[in-house]
């Protein structure tokens, strides 16, 4: 049986060994053991699974769903996740028909006078009242009828992946764990767990907070490091092998996402790289050209730890400066 190294499924799917890592973590892959190999290796059936999972994913069809579907013996599940994808799907027309009926009729009243005041008239409370009235018989003509409130539902969803947030990080002291090599991320975040455990963190620091980084990148054959850090207190002593570092903070653009959805990094450092109004200031961390990733949701983890709880959010952080 052919066997494929994790990176050169990366490069053939065009899918992160981060992602890779990710799949296999929460059940929905497996990788196997190639003798006097260090890394991870993909057989012929795990890498169909993942053009399959690659294709659910393009269909906007959520991880806990797609397992499902990929654990089913038959196809009723997946009909059935289909068919509520094919709602979905209606109910994002349904909003985005309203919306163009909206501003369809915006236009049509600015047309009718050039030199009419938007602010001062056409938003004004009253005329969004009459507004609203006047596009009724629109919306009872689509499949369901829409209330303001489902509308500015939807339309927050259609520009979540927009929601970035610009953010200041204080500088701090930080508790590294740093491993190169095979399973760098699992490597480091057991150390940084059993410091966390030892140090009694939680308690003495119940605020601190968790970043995460690749140092370096992955190279050819997958290898790379990855570094953890926790923010801890100036006086606190950090024994071998983590290490004591000072973290200088600055400006950041922000943007949250849940976890394993790794692949919105490239649509977040379109955003930071398009913006009027800030630019990428490269600083360090280095391993991943200046960004970090937080781990939202690190005392819950770390406190009950034993409970088997997940990070849930990541917020991805892109280091930035005014133009």
């Amino acid at each position: 049986m052919k066997l494929v190294t994790i990176s050169n499924v990366s490069k053939q799917l065009d899918i992160s060994t981060r992602t890779l890592r990710y799949y296999e973590k929460i059940g929905l892959i497996k990788s196997t053991t190639k003798p006097d190999y260090a890394y991870r290796v993909y057989d012929e059936e795990t890498i169909l699974k993942l053009q399959q999972i690659i294709i659910l994913k393009k269909l906007n069809i959520r991880l806990k769903k797609i397992k499902e579907i990929l654990l089913s013996n038959d196809a009723v599940t997946a009909i059935s996740i289909f068919q509520e994808k094919l709602y979905e799907i209606d109910e994002n027309v349904n909003a985005l028909n309203t919306i163009k009926s909206i501003v369809e009729i915006l236009v049509q009243k600015l047309q009718r006078s050039v030199d009419i005041s938007l602010q001062e008239k056409i938003l004004a409370d009253d005329t969004i009242h009459e507004l609203l009235k006047s596009i009724a018989p629109i919306k009872n003509n689509l499949k369901e009828n829409k209330t303001m409130d489902e509308l500015n539902k939807a339309s927050e969803e259609l520009s979540a992946v927009h929601n970035v947030r610009i953010v200041y990080l204080p500088p701090v002291t930080v508790a590294s764990a740093h491993h190169i090599g095979n399973e760098s991320e699992d490597v480091s975040g057991n150390r940084m767990k059993e410091f966390i455990n030892t140090s009694n963190l939680c308690a003495i620091k119940p605020d601190f907070r968790l970043y995460g980084f690749n140092n370096p990148n992955p190279d050819e054959s997958g290898n790379h490091g990855y570094e953890f850090w926790v923010t801890i207190p100036d006086d606190l002593e950090v024994d071998k092998p983590m290490k004591k570092k000072q973290f200088a903070g600055g400006l950041y653009a922000a943007h949250c996402i849940k976890m394993g959805n790794f692949h919105e990094w490239q649509d977040f450092g379109k955003w930071v790289m398009q913006s009027d109004e800030y630019e990428y200031d490269r600083r360090e961390p280095l391993g991943m050209d200046g960004t970090i990733e937080e781990h939202l949701n690190a005392y819950s983890f770390y406190k009950d730890y034993n409970k088997s709880n997940e990070f849930i959010q990541l917020d991805l952080l892109i280091p930035v400066k005014k133009k």
